[in-house]
């Protein structure tokens, strides 16, 4: 049983960008959904589908973007910032920028999941869940 199913996303995308995979299957769930859409309207995923098969939420295909001429990978870095053994709330004034705003956060708040530019708009706070540069 997964305690912490974002770790378990984050800890997915990252294993298959050091191997080198074009796509990863992750179980899906609401959360992880939104999340793959921050990620890909940000340029971080060349393209998702979301699968309705045997399992009970279906899963998540996302096609890792890779750079043409090195063939790194576009993510530098994942990181989890928010856990269930240590939650991290921030107010609008208090949201996290990442690498002077080349990188994103992703923020769970009360009017959904969004960036941290887009919370800062709004002016909303809530939970760091992740940080992605």
């Amino acid at each position: 049983m997964l305690t912490d199913p974002i770790s378990d996303y984050l800890t997915r995308i990252r294993n298959a960008m050091s191997a080198g995979h074009k796509v990863v299957e992750i179980p899906a769930s609401n959360l992880k959904k939104e999340i793959t859409k921050i990620l890909y309207d940000q340029g971080y995923i060349l393209n998702f589908k979301f699968e309705d098969g045997n399992h009970h939420q279906g899963l998540i295909k996302i096609a890792l973007k890779y750079d043409r001429m090195t063939k790194e990978p576009v993510i530098r870095k994942l990181k989890r910032v928010s856990r269930p053994g240590l939650r991290q709330y921030k107010g609008a004034g208090e949201l996290p920028r990442v690498l002077n705003g080349l990188g994103v956060a992703i923020v769970s708040t009360s009017k959904g999941v969004m960036t941290d530019k887009q919370a800062r708009q709004e002016n909303v706070g809530g939970e760091v869940l992740c940080l992605v540069y």
